[in-house]
């Protein structure tokens, strides 16, 4: 079970996302109230375990962008978060090894999730960063073949049964693991990340459920 948590502002929180098991932390670059510059990326990290998957958070820049941005910030991956078409995604796919293209519960992106040149798609509520929870049944409409990253209103306390129920292959979570905007509380994170993978369904279990290495350096 890939888990993923975003919205980091700062390296304690990234360091203590690391700790307690987290695969992949996300730093926002688009306007938000966690939005973070580049350089504070960068400094934070060179610190991380070369094994975690670090993402950029981008929504509706240029592709070439969101390239220059994710290298200079020393970032793995890049994840799309507005209404980029596929020849978007697929340009910055060219650049950056790892994309994850997220696409909004119920709408037409949902339905064409396999022409975005990525496995990776992660759904999200129709507010992103709202906090809130959005109509399982929507997901029936993602195309086959890609990955699905579920988002949108998960915490603690449902993302358990948000896994048995949708069976996804990760989750994603930002606010429902804060104790303040921008600043992550630890018990929270602790408790998502080990109910998410108690609930994961044994085939989303284990090293091979992974689609890659994310330490795997392709220089």
């Amino acid at each position: 079970m890939f888990v993923k948590i975003c919205g980091i502002t700062n390296e304690d929180d990234a360091l203590l996302a690391v700790a307690m098991g987290a695969d992949a932390v996300g730093f926002v670059l688009a306007p938000s109230p966690r939005q973070i510059a580049p350089q504070q990326i960068f400094n934070i990290t060179r610190r991380l375990p070369p094994e975690i998957l670090t993402v950029g958070v981008f929504r509706d820049e240029l592709p070439s962008r969101v390239i220059d941005t994710v290298n200079r910030a020393g970032l793995k991956a890049a994840q799309l978060h507005g209404h980029e078409s596929p020849a978007m995604v697929a340009e910055v796919a060219e650049q950056i090894r790892w994309v994850i293209k997220a696409v909004v519960a119920g709408s037409a992106d949902v339905r064409r999730t396999n022409e975005f040149s990525t496995d990776l798609i992660l759904v999200d509520a129709p507010s992103p960063g709202s906090g809130k929870l959005f109509d399982w049944s929507l997901l029936g409409e993602v195309a086959e073949g890609p990955r699905l990253i579920l988002a949108g209103g998960l915490d603690p306390d449902n993302v358990a049964t948000a896994v048995r129920k949708v069976q996804p292959w990760g989750v994603d979570v930002s606010t429902g693991v804060e104790k303040s905007p921008g600043r992550k509380d630890p018990m929270k994170v602790k408790a998502f990340i080990e109910r998410a993978r108690a609930a994961a369904p044994q085939q989303h279990l284990g090293p091979d459920s992974m689609p890659y290495d994310w330490a795997d350096d392709e220089e």
